[in-house]
């Protein structure tokens, strides 16, 4: 597993390496390099899911609200979080749909402690995203665009890694989490 990963991050980076260099002379990357970041970050979309998801499940129920200490997030708040940013922020970065869910009902699965209902989200959420991903033609990707993250317009390459390295740095926290609470992330045993 973890030279699994390695490998995905290596040929992420590769691929971006490769990518970025006409996107640096030309101002953008072409349709071909854009399809291969598109493919290569819902690979490892697929791999954080699963991560998330094994951890959710590791989890007693009764350590979902349980926090490091006050001010930062619970774990069932980090898990819902990541559930989030696939119905829209991953989903939006990308020129695609987010998930026609209400804004009240949006704000209300920051909420969400109850074991089941966070894996099932987690499961909708990372399920939307790679779907709505996958939907979209590389050369919309082509063009640099304006997120909520960045004052400026991004390129796909910069928007994948940006977004990639979020979505790790959850995960990170979230097995950081586990240590603490004497949980073994599933895939170390």
């Amino acid at each position: 597993m973890v030279f699994r990963r390695a490998l995905t991050m290596l040929s992420l980076a590769a691929i971006v390496s490769l990518a970025a260099v006409p996107a640096r002379a030309q101002d953008v990357i072409n349709k071909e390099g854009a399809a291969l970041v598109k493919a290569s970050f819902i690979g490892d979309l697929d791999n954080v899911r699963a991560k998330f998801l094994a951890l959710a499940e590791a989890f007693p129920q009764d350590k979902y609200t349980w926090r490091p200490m006050e001010g930062v997030r619970s774990v069932s708040e980090v898990l819902m979080l990541a559930a989030m940013e696939g119905y829209s922020f991953i989903p939006n970065s990308f020129g695609a749909k987010p998930a026609d869910i209400p804004r009240e009902e949006m704000g209300k699965l920051r909420t969400i402690s109850d074991k089941a209902q966070v894996i099932e989200h987690l499961n909708k959420g990372f399920a939307h995203a790679k779907k709505e991903l996958e939907a979209l033609d590389a050369a919309t990707l082509t063009a640099k665009r304006k997120i909520m993250i960045s004052p400026n317009p991004l390129a796909v390459t910069d928007i994948a890694l940006g977004i990639g390295g979020d979505l790790h740095e959850h995960l990170g926290q979230m097995i950081a989490y586990a240590r603490m609470n004497k949980i073994v992330p599933p895939w170390s045993k």
